[in-house]
């Protein structure tokens, strides 16, 4: 059963604090817009302002408890401020490795010493590192739920849901809802603006949860390939959806998504190459990246945009 949010002022707050190694920016993460942190239907086309604080609404690691998370940075941290239950140990681990702070990156800025296209993008995005979703589970359901329909739709009704069925808490004066916990999602047998075969799936998903299928640190034992092939035993994850759950969901730094359209299109024109590059060519001009070649594509993805539009 679902806490309604005005009844979650009572609830106790307790604090971390998160030393970044090597550069860090809380605002790139904030505004880094993908698949939890869409934007719903209804939200202009602009980039939203960033207001110094980063909100979190997550299931905890273990998938039985909910909080809200308030981020903040200051010249040599990150601070947060947790909401609601949930063992502090276990948020504190669950957020740095959402916020990619669990590694150190003085190695990554390395690469753009190596890498002079690196270098040029890890100066149009400062501090950069990529944002993951919060659990396989969270990356899983919103595999199921946006999978050939719109994403910023399907963000609505994924926002809905979590307020229906999940815990909304009122973070730095504004509300974010949590995802239902696997447990709350398997009870739901309908709901508006997602189709039931959709919600079965959504609830297979729950289930794998409840199983310990997509306990994360399960998932990093396995490693990227075995993991990927694994998860794809659940209806309706395939080879697409598993590399976006065990990369974007679990912190693997090294994955090369050699098959990724938007990657190959990126580094084509930021290598000036006359043609798209094979899987081969990509995986040489690649090899400087190692060991960061996920984070590498990711800020390919977040900043190459951004230093064509000014070459």
């Amino acid at each position: 059963m679902s806490v309604p949010w005005r009844m979650l002022s009572g609830m106790q707050t307790r604090t971390f604090t998160l030393r970044p190694q090597g550069p860090f920016s809380l605002r790139e993460s904030a505004l880094f817009g993908f698949g939890q942190r869409m934007r719903p239907a209804g939200v202009g086309s602009r980039e939203p302002a960033f207001d110094g604080v980063m909100r979190l609404a997550f299931c905890v690691d273990g998938y039985h408890d909910q909080v809200g998370v308030e981020v903040r940075q200051d010249a040599g941290a990150v601070h947060a401020v947790v909401h609601g239950d949930g063992d502090l140990a276990v948020v504190e681990n669950q957020v740095a490795r959402v916020l990619s702070l669990d590694h150190d990156a003085r190695g990554f800025a390395e690469v753009g010493e190596r890498d002079p296209v690196i270098g040029r993008l890890q100066r149009a995005a400062p501090g950069l590192r990529p944002p993951l979703f919060y659990s396989p589970y969270e990356a899983a359901v919103w595999s199921v739920l946006s999978a050939r329909r719109p994403g910023w739709q399907m963000a609505q009704a994924r926002g809905e849901l979590s307020e229906a069925h999940g815990t909304t808490f009122e973070l730095a004066g504004e509300r974010l809802a949590a995802l239902p916990t696997p447990a709350q999602l398997v009870r739901v047998e309908a709901f508006a603006g997602i189709d039931p075969d959709r919600l079965a799936r959504m609830r297979g998903v729950a289930q794998s949860a409840l199983d310990g299928q997509l306990d994360v640190a399960r998932l990093q034992a396995l490693g990227p390939e075995a993991a990927s092939t694994d998860v794809q035993r659940i209806k309706g994850i395939g080879p697409f959806y598993a590399g976006l759950i065990v990369v974007r969901a679990t912190g693997f730094t090294d994955v090369l998504p050699v098959n990724e359209p938007k990657a190959l299109e990126l580094v084509q024109r930021l290598y000036d190459l006359a043609h798209k590059p094979a899987q081969r060519e990509f995986e040489d001009i690649a090899a400087a990246w190692r060991p960061w070649r996920t984070w590498g594509t990711v800020l390919l993805r977040a900043a190459g945009n951004r230093v064509l539009a000014v070459a």
